[in-house]
């Protein structure tokens, strides 16, 4: 009788675990439909992400995704319609946050499982980058007023994550006192912790607010002549990153305008380079205090994992002459700084589910050890991190202001060539580079196809 209670206990949990979405390798997912967007296959990489998405509630990774790809494919109101489901949802979240944000405080709801059952709301730079993105979109239409409503959206979804971030901090450190919880990173034995105590990272001020985002508001409120909405832009931008010329006289510029030509226009390129990294899951013994006394336990916790799909590019040629890039975005160290303040609440939740686990199953192996055992089982086969994040995200943004004579110029990057049309005052022209293949987007940069090499038969005619 044991036995079959035993056998109904672990076919229940393996149903419960193939029907659950939460337990699926979002990563392997993800790294599949990278592949056919690095080979230029968009439409693969499209229906791929479809066949894992087949329910009519779609998450906000699917909507996150889906937007880049469609961007990538130049399908830029495709891109936006998508964006615009992911927005709604984080405005959702926003509207919980303000309503009752002592809900989002405690965040202790994945004790029993693991973080990965948890809804899916998206890290604070990915809601941040959500608008700037849609904000480039509508750019490269050359609708500067949209451009100007996602803007504004940024800034105002800025404030409100930092006050709840303040907020969460002082409630974490309240709880892990109450549940006597002192692990800290620096406890977890093997982990990389230097990878997110590098300078790039501990250098940021926070995970969400980009020095690109802030640039680009600034650029974008120029260009509507509202100068003086357009300096703090400039000047967040220079505060976060420090000691950078091209924002230094972005401000210098706003103040003692050149006068401009009727015939030229100031223009940004903005190349995104390669892919959001991803997301691991690691096991680290962890000292538990339970009832019982200490038990070591290994616990699973995130990694970052770099992207490796695209070489860094530092400049790139413009009518046969050079320009250097400045970046100005790197989602790697947003990333990476993100999951070291997420670290401590991690650390927590991590360990009161494993105390709560080592109740359980002694409770469970005085009254029936085969129980028991099903719950050790089960425990060890949903031990793992949360490896979600929005990997079609570009990596890295860098830019080059300049002013051209309106018309035609020839850009040329690795492996491509494109023909620029300028015809604005003011021209955002963004592009994107992952693996060996570039994508365009908007009407003022169109690739030129390269001559085909010669056939054997050609070159031996010759």
């Amino acid at each position: 009788m044991q036995s079959r209670a035993l056998v109904a206990l672990m076919l229940c949990g393996a149903l419960l675990l193939s029907g659950c979405a939460a337990f699926r390798s979002y990563e392997s997912e993800l790294t599949q439909t990278n592949l056919h967007l690095q080979s230029g296959d968009i439409d693969a990489a499209i229906a791929l992400l479809e066949k894992h998405n087949g329910g009519e509630n779609k998450d906000l990774l699917y909507y996150f995704e889906k937007g880049e790809l469609l961007r990538s494919k130049g399908d830029l109101q495709g891109s936006l319609e998508a964006w615009a489901q992911a927005d709604r949802q984080v405005f959702e979240w926003e509207e919980a946050v303000r309503g009752d944000p002592a809900k989002y405080l405690g965040e202790f709801g994945s004790v029993l499982v693991n973080d990965r059952v948890r809804r899916y709301e998206g890290y604070d730079y990915e809601k941040v980058m959500l608008t700037t993105q849609m904000a480039i979109n509508h750019l490269a239409l050359g609708d500067f007023e949209a451009a100007r409503i996602e803007i504004k959206k940024t800034h105002e979804r800025e404030a409100l994550i930092a006050e709840l971030r303040d907020q969460q901090y002082l409630k974490r450190e309240e709880e892990a006192e109450k549940q006597g919880i002192t692990a800290e990173l620096k406890d977890l034995q093997g982990y990389p912790v230097e990878s997110l105590n590098a300078p790039e990272v501990i250098g940021l001020k926070n995970s969400y607010q980009s020095a690109f985002s802030h640039y680009l508001s600034g650029f974008v409120y120029e260009a509507l002549g509202e100068r003086g909405m357009a300096a703090p832009g400039y000047r967040k931008a220079a505060e976060l990153r420090p000691d950078t010329p091209l924002l230094e006289q972005a401000l210098l510029d706003l103040d003692n305008p050149g006068a401009r030509g009727a015939d030229e226009s100031d223009v940004l390129l903005v190349l995104q380079t390669g892919l959001a990294p991803a997301r691991d899951s690691v096991r680290i013994p962890l000292p538990i205090p339970t009832s019982n006394g200490l038990i070591i336990t290994p616990l699973s916790f995130p990694v970052i994992r770099d992207d490796t799909s695209t070489a860094v590019l530092d400049s790139l040629a413009l009518n046969g002459e050079e320009l250097p890039l400045t970046e100005l975005n790197s989602t790697e160290a947003m990333s990476r700084r993100a999951l070291r303040d997420d670290m401590p609440g991690i650390i927590l939740r991590t360990s009161v589910r494993a105390a709560t686990r080592s109740v359980a199953q002694k409770q469970l192996n005085d009254v029936n050890p085969l129980a028991g055992l099903a719950l050790g089982i089960a425990s060890a086969i949903t031990e793992g991190a949360d490896e979600r994040t929005w990997r079609t995200l570009p990596d890295s943004t860098r830019i080059v202001r300049l002013r051209l004579k309106k018309g035609e110029h020839q850009l040329q990057l690795p492996g491509a060539q494109l023909r620029l049309t300028i015809a604005q005052d003011y021209q955002v022209v963004p592009l994107r580079l992952v693996g060996n293949q570039v994508f365009t987007s908007g009407t003022a940069a169109n690739l030129i196809p390269l001559a085909p090499l010669p056939t054997v038969a050609q070159a031996n005619s010759l």
